[in-house]
């Protein structure tokens, strides 16, 4: 169902242009008091096409930017510019939304305000975010009270895969276990990548160009905005911080943001929200008609996934997931209250959030005070705990062929009957292997086209050496190398087992010198470190070095370069 069209406050819009204020009234602006309203017309705000068509469909690209542009030209407080420019031509677009209207980071900075990125649509069949993301602009833009445009800026990145949201086909064929829409997407790019997998190896010019947005804009929140293809619950959503056991602010979003918002959730608009996760047995995923479960456990932690990627800069980060079985205009409703309240909460307490973040770049970056261990590997938790988790039965039909609901499998139906059974929930993870940081930084030896390429993607700072130097270090002798047993995303990922050595040796002129000292130093030991499980090694940019008795090409500095 449509929401109702917002009222306008006149004071917010008289100093409009003429044509645009004009628009605006005619478009249902609230008249002073004792003075008779203006009757509405056609020229009121425009809708998603989600809203239009009751939710049987869902907005195209050029839907899009046409509801964007309609925004813009009723005096919206936003701004709209290029993210990147898709395998297939298509410009994704990015929004800024703040009062006054922000256009670069620079003004954003001055204003002081937290900057939260919201991101929809990176799996282009989930399309839940992207409806949400625009009605909420519309409704913030034109609303009658002050809203957290007044109080944050935003920068929004409402259709991130552009290219996979027009390659229409049926839902069962491209999101098999999800109630509609009737039309949707594809989960990849235009070149056939998994965009929420690229954020280490950054083969996507998606991928390219929201790094160089989280460099620009430095967000201090995170929202990637998803929708579930698994397990029937009793959850309208499951979210998410970053999982990685090394990112700084992971402990506060779990344990203190979270269930703050899942509280407001259930209290104020009606929805269980619960952590991110599946039903689990000892062997994988659980049969969905299993009548107890075993447990429930979270998706990997690894940097290649946009949250838990973010985390590692030192910012609040948090994944969104409706829930795929839900109807699609109940999806798009719990994302866009879930959305909100996180925005509400970090604009009722800003200074709090801006201390915090403060505090979670400074654990990121490493001085040469700091000698605290890094996971660079993780596990599952070994203590997961024991909760009660929302389950709902489904039920097996006489007829094995029957399809009872779009998304249920054939000979199942949903019962509608949820109880919460108690179960290991496993939500989060710790430290497998552990480096201590270099003060010194690192250097990477030969000539490594791609890694300097992807270093200055991910906002690393480097520089090559202007003359031969000697230097104490420390090195990685190979002892084995393994191959993934089968291609991932064009690649054989690579891992390696060794041990560290001290040396001494001069580094030739031109060797990448990675310096420490910077917020980006987190990230740079997770991509360079040999041992890390999702670095530049595992994404073959060093394999033709890779040998048993070789030494790695990355090395670990033990004094400054002098």
């Amino acid at each position: 169902m449509s929401p109702p069209t917002p009222r306008f406050a006149c004071s917010r819009v008289a100093a409009l242009p003429g044509a645009v204020l004009a628009a605006i009234i005619l478009a249902g602006c609230a008249a002073a008091p004792g003075t008779a309203q203006p009757a509405a017309s056609a020229l009121a705000l425009p809708r998603t096409r989600a809203e239009r068509t009751d939710y049987r469909e869902t907005s195209s690209y050029a839907d899009v930017m046409s509801f964007l542009d309609s925004l813009r030209a009723l005096g919206a407080p936003i701004s709209v510019s290029e993210l990147a420019r898709s395998p297939m031509g298509k410009a994704v677009p990015l929004v800024v939304a703040s009062r006054p209207v922000v256009r670069t980071p620079a003004e954003a900075r001055r204003l002081g305000r937290p900057v939260v990125y919201v991101q929809a649509n990176i799996h282009a069949g989930e399309v839940e975010g992207k409806e949400a993301v625009l009605a909420l602009l519309r409704d913030w833009s034109f609303g009658a009270r002050p809203n957290v445009l007044d109080s944050l800026v935003l920068v929004m990145v409402p259709i991130y895969n552009s290219d996979g949201n027009d390659k229409l086909a049926p839902q069962a064929r491209n999101r098999g276990a999800q109630n509609g829409p009737e039309m949707i997407g594809e989960r990849p790019n235009g070149a056939g990548l998994d965009l929420n997998r690229d954020y280490v190896k950054a083969e996507a010019p998606e991928t390219v160009g929201a790094l160089a947005a989280f460099a620009a804009w430095t967000p201090d929140v995170f929202m990637d905005l998803h929708t579930t293809n698994g397990s029937y619950h009793g959850y309208a959503l499951t979210y998410s911080p970053s999982l990685h056991p090394a990112a700084p602010l992971a402990p506060f979003t779990a344990d203190t943001l979270l269930p703050e918002i899942r509280r407001r959730m259930k209290a104020k608009h009606g929805f269980e929200v619960f952590p991110y996760g599946n039903f689990t047995g000892a062997n994988g995923r659980e049969s969905l008609a299993a009548d107890l479960k075993s447990g429930w456990a979270t998706y990997e932690h690894k940097q290649r996934y946009g949250t838990n990627y973010v985390g590692l800069r030192g910012a609040v980060s948090i994944l969104s997931e409706a829930y795929s079985h839900d109807p699609f205009a109940r999806r798009v409703a719990s994302t866009r209250a879930f959305v909100q309240e996180i925005l509400s909460y970090v604009a009722e307490d800003r200074p709090r959030i801006l201390r915090r973040v403060a505090a979670g770049v400074a654990a990121a970056t490493f001085t040469g005070a700091r000698r605290a261990d890094i996971p660079i590997r993780g596990r599952f938790t070994s203590r997961p705990d024991t909760q009660p988790v929302l389950v709902e039965r489904l039920d097996r039909v006489a007829d094995t062929t029957q399809l009872t609901e779009p998304g249920v499998p054939r000979g199942l139906r949903r019962s509608g009957v949820i109880t919460a059974q108690r179960m290991p929930v496993i939500d989060r993870f710790e430290a497998a292997l552990t480096r201590t940081p270099s003060p010194y930084g690192y250097a990477i030896e030969g000539d490594w086209p791609r890694a300097r390429e992807l270093l200055a993607a991910h906002g690393v700072a480097f520089r090559p050496l202007a003359a031969p130097a000697s230097v104490t270090l420390r090195e990685f002798v190979v002892d084995s190398v393994v191959a993934s047993g089968r291609p991932f995303q064009g690649h054989r990922e690579m891992s390696v087992q060794g041990r560290w050595r001290d040396a001494t040796r001069t580094l030739a002129a031109g060797t990448v010198i990675v310096a420490a000292g910077t917020p980006q130093d987190l990230v740079a030991l997770l991509l360079l470190d040999p041992e890390s499980d999702d670095g530049l090694l595992t994404w073959n940019v060093f394999d033709t070095a890779l040998a048993k008795g070789a030494v790695a090409p990355v090395v670990r500095l033990t004094a400054p370069i002098r």
